[in-house]
């Protein structure tokens, strides 16, 4: 069964869903209560990347090896600060600092706004870091851009990092997953009707659900770097995993797939509170380790 501390995510979901239906604003800025403090963590902030971002420095971490880091939020919201406590676990157990930053939102910037952004970030980091030191990490509509990013810096004759985490992500606009349906009653947020909202937003009236860049399902994935998807089994958007996965492995890139059961979208927010999540981050660490060239 699921843990208590880990219930804590489904619940605050319940809690933005009923919001939502009652026309209360939300508060997404909540969303980082979910994450213990990691000790031995300092934050920096910085505008150096063109855009505010934020320096994760675990002490002790090696100062050539960098994560860049893509916070979820359905493209409308989130911050480097609901998730500077997540990825700063990540940090810590990858032994690596790691980068969070600010990039534009919908429905005041549409596709490729987004994924843009993050692509400008990923081609700063390259004037101080090796492609072969960086990873990218990134939950919900951030670990989309994960895989996004890669095919934009490819397009644009940048090299891909060394290995991708993705949490949850979200890369299926089209919404044709079957465990939208057969999750409905265990994800508690994720609906559907509210998510096909956000995707109309995200693209504004103009963008297609099969714009490669968006939805990286109708892309050429050939070359892409090495990943690891971490998925919940309540959650609806399941399948986005794993068809994303199979066409990753169809296209020959090395691939892995881990699905927490009865753990709903990106449960790692609980770090160091709900031991799966501890576990979750715990198996990307030891995962991206090597590939970052970390003993």
């Amino acid at each position: 069964m699921a843990s208590e501390q880990s219930a804590a995510v489904r619940a605050m979901y319940e809690r933005w869903t009923v919001d939502r239906l009652n026309g209360r604003p939300m508060d997404p800025e909540s969303w980082g209560d979910l994450t213990a403090e990691p000790r031995g963590v300092d934050y920096v902030e910085t505008d150096e990347p063109g855009t505010p971002a934020m320096w994760l420095l675990p002490h002790g971490a090696a100062a050539d090896r960098v994560l860049m880091c893509v916070h979820g939020g359905g493209y409308v919201a989130g911050s480097m600060y609901t998730h500077r406590k997540l990825y700063g676990h990540l940090a810590k157990a990858v032994g690596a600092r790691a980068l969070l930053f600010r990039y534009p939102f919908a429905p005041e910037h549409v596709h490729p706004a987004q994924v843009d952004a993050v692509t400008d970030v990923y081609r700063w980091l390259l004037g101080s870091f090796e492609a072969r030191h960086i990873a990218f990490a990134g939950d919900s509509a951030g670990g989309g851009l994960t895989i996004t990013t890669q095919l934009n810096a490819r397009a644009a004759g940048l090299p891909v990092p060394a290995a991708v985490m993705a949490i949850s992500p979200w890369v299926d606009l089209e919404l044709t997953g079957r465990t939208w349906s057969t999750n409905a009653e265990t994800d508690g947020y994720f609906y559907r009707d509210f998510v096909d909202g956000l995707v109309e937003l995200y693209l504004g009236p103009d963008g297609s659900r099969r714009d490669p860049l968006a939805n990286p399902l109708h892309a050429d994935l050939t070359g892409l770097a090495p990943l690891f998807v971490q998925v919940g089994s309540h959650e609806t958007l399941l399948d986005d995993s794993g068809m994303l996965v199979d066409r990753l492995k169809n296209a020959g890139v090395e691939v892995r797939l881990d699905v927490f059961e009865e753990q709903v979208h990106t449960f790692q927010m609980a770090a160091g509170r709900a031991p799966e999540a501890d576990d979750a981050i715990a198996r990307f660490a030891s995962w991206a380790r090597p590939r970052l060239g970390l003993v």
